[in-house]
């Protein structure tokens, strides 16, 4: 059997060598390495895929969300509103433009951000809502979206996770994560589902104005060379980044698909097995696996790990520190009990492998050596 990874690039890579080894010379050859023809066309097909009027490339996930307060025009203190359980770069940009994180708990089951603590900690001085679609399926997005309109909130979403996801409203609407709120971010690190082989990333939005306005903010604030309206930053999509996610972009259905067929196994092999839960689809969202992430019930998540690793399978725990526990992060007031629901988390989830190149053999030994050491 070939060695277990937690995210497999290698084979994925091995897969597509041909076109990707063409679209890469093709950008080398052509010497266009920074706004190649490769951005735009990818820009332009990424729009169509997501139904979106606009998408606007950028150097990575992180930078996406900052150039979309930036747009936004969130000012110091202005309060913003997201998932206490999420990676650090969503709070990290807020902190960084002088915002105040407003942070709250999880859904227990969904791992995403709950509606009901979102709506009790609305302040006068709440600007927007930044919902994280974690680990691959969306937040309670039609819930979160009346709040914000009736509050007059933006809705930034987080997309990093669950590029390809669907949610369907309760009129039938279906949408792509990342096209319902006013902007939508998102990272092309390598490991996620639609990734690259470097740094990338995207913002996307229906508001052709914002995206003027967005679009000049990525490129130093110029919509006419050395001519700077407003104040930017430097976030560029390299076109050899560009020219490798157009190959991986026509095949990100189906990536989606062999990650929702490895999760299918998991749960048939691991729904009975004592203190494990599977991860809970919620009933309006596709669920994409960016992870596939357990909870292990009575303090036996580390004992679990221990026996996996023991066995050559890697595994992963997103988060072990929760956001109003890190040290940067002293200074917003939390006090360590403050989120029951982020603290319980921390202490029980563990991610499986998963990535598109899992094989049946792969998984059959990882669930067996679940059962093995938990039934």
């Amino acid at each position: 059997m070939q060695k277990i990874e937690m995210v497999d690039l290698r084979s994925q890579y091995e897969r597509f060598k041909a076109d990707i080894d063409s679209a890469i010379a093709g950008v080398i050859s052509s010497t266009a390495f920074i706004k190649g023809p490769d951005v735009p066309l990818f820009e332009e097909e990424l729009q169509r895929y997501l139904g979106v009027r606009n998408v606007i490339a950028c150097a990575n996930g992180t930078d996406a969300l900052q150039i979309a307060m930036m747009a936004l025009g969130l000012k110091p203190g202005d309060e913003v509103i997201t998932t206490n359980f999420t990676f650090i770069a969503t709070v990290e940009v807020i902190d960084l433009l002088g915002l105040k994180p407003v942070l709250v708990d999880p859904d227990p089951d969904t791992f995403n951000i709950s509606v009901r603590a979102l709506e009790k900690a609305i302040t006068p001085r709440t600007r927007a809502i930044v919902p994280v679609h974690l680990f691959g399926q969306c937040a309670d997005m039609e819930p979160i979206m009346e709040i914000a309109g009736r509050h007059g909130l933006h809705v930034i979403e987080d997309v990093a996770q669950a590029t390809g996801a669907e949610y369907r409203f309760s009129d039938g609407t279906v949408k792509k994560a990342g096209t319902m709120g006013i902007i939508g971010c998102t990272s092309f690190f390598p490991s996620k589902n639609l990734g690259c082989y470097g740094d990338g990333g995207a913002l996307f939005t229906d508001n052709n104005e914002l995206a003027t306005l967005i679009r000049s903010i990525t490129n130093h604030g110029m919509k006419i060379r050395y001519y700077h309206d407003t104040i930017g930053v430097n976030s560029r999509l390299d076109t050899i980044q560009a020219a490798v996610l157009r190959v991986k972009l026509r095949h990100l259905d189906a990536f989606n698909e062999a990650r929702q067929s490895a999760a299918a196994h998991y749960d048939r092999e691991l729904s009975d097995v004592r203190g494990i839960n599977v991860p809970v689809r919620a009933a309006n969202s596709t669920h994409i696996f960016h992870q596939y992430t357990l909870r292990v019930e009575g303090g036996e998540r580390n004992r679990l790990r221990e026996c996996l690793e023991n066995e050559g399978i890697p595994s992963m725990i997103y988060y072990p520190v929760a956001l109003h526990m890190q040290k940067a992060y002293a200074h917003l007031g939390y006090l360590a009990d403050d989120f029951p629901v982020t603290s319980r988390l921390t202490g029980e989830v563990l991610s499986l492998p998963m990535h598109t190149e899992l094989s049946e053999e792969q998984l059959a030994y990882i669930t067996g050596c679940i059962r093995s050491k938990f039934n």
